[in-house]
């Protein structure tokens, strides 16, 4: 079994469900993740605060330098991503089929490195 990550993107400025619409996808995501538990291809899963929280270290001049805020600036980013198993892409993009519909967001579907 190979290792993927399913990446929800999550419009900037976007503006968020009501809070009836808003439990309704979060029964729909733990449904999800339910099915994905029961076919034992969960790894992990986990949703993001914005990137307004995040907090970005870089290299520079054999130091570090702290900056806060996100690296750059987007129109989408990333709002939570889950770790699967499958063992293949098709597999993969099926469990991502299932991811958007029931976030109702996109989902970036991404193979880790060497697993092929």
């Amino acid at each position: 079994m190979n290792h993927y990550l399913l990446s929800v993107v999550q419009p900037a400025g976007g503006t968020p469900p009501d809070p009836a619409a808003l439990a309704g996808i979060m029964r729909n995501v733990e449904a999800f993740n339910d099915e994905l538990r029961a076919a034992g291809a969960w790894v992990f899963a986990g949703g993001l605060h914005g990137p307004e929280t995040a907090t970005v270290l870089r290299p520079q001049d054999g130091d570090v330098v702290v900056t806060d805020g996100p690296y750059a600036e987007g129109e989408e980013y990333l709002g939570g991503l889950c770790l699967i198993r499958a063992a293949d892409r098709d597999e993969a993009l099926a469990w991502g089929r299932k991811a958007a519909l029931a976030t109702t967001l996109p989902i970036e579907v991404r193979p880790f490195v060497d697993q092929h």
